[in-house]
């Protein structure tokens, strides 16, 4: 089985319900971990050893103020010892975000995720979902924001995270979650 790590910062919980869905998903065809990055942005070297000994890492952070968490950030930063090394070059990588509007640039936060995984020289898989656009689409349909690059999900700044993400987003996400574990298994039997 592929071993997908995923691995995110969560600032009120959205995010980590969300990371939840892709953590189911991603168990269903593989063997998935979830490491929540601390408050402090610091992972300690068993969780960077498992990410580099992973087929496929899932990025995930909430979208503030048009990019990913600063805690997301730092990770992201200290990962150059392994560009340097090229620990993760040629493993999967996908990515997933969260934000209080409906568009809330999250484009960008994905856009980041790719970008980190490009200069890693991972391979990156896409959401692979048609959008939601009906007039008779919203909230329980799966990918009814419309992404493409990456699991996208909304969250009302006045909600819990018991009440949101919303149904069709956490679908679209363990969607995406099984679609990567599948792809990162096709690599491993090819």
């Amino acid at each position: 089985m592929a071993r997908i790590e995923i691995v995110y910062f969560s600032g009120y919980g959205h995010t980590t319900n969300q990371a939840n869905a892709v953590f189911e998903g991603a168990s269903e065809a593989g063997d998935a971990r979830l490491t929540v990055i601390p408050e402090d942005g610091a992972i300690n070297e068993v969780t960077w050893s498992a990410l580099d000994a992973a087929d496929a890492i899932i990025f995930g952070s909430p979208t503030y103020m048009g990019g990913p968490a600063w805690q997301f950030k730092r990770f992201a930063d200290e990962s150059s010892e392994r560009w340097m090394a090229q620990s993760w070059k040629n493993k999967f990588a996908a990515g997933f975000t969260n934000s209080a509007s409906p568009v809330g640039d999250k484009g960008e936060t994905i856009n980041y995720f790719r970008t980190l995984a490009g200069q890693q020289g991972m391979l990156w898989v896409p959401l692979g979902q048609m959008p939601s656009n009906a007039m008779t689409h919203g909230p329980t349909d799966r990918n009814w924001l419309g992404g493409s690059g990456g699991a996208l999900a909304q969250s009302p700044s006045d909600t819990s995270a018991e009440q949101a993400p919303h149904a069709g987003d956490l679908a679209s996400a363990r969607e995406y979650g099984r679609r990567v574990a599948v792809i990162a298994e096709t690599k491993i039997a090819a």
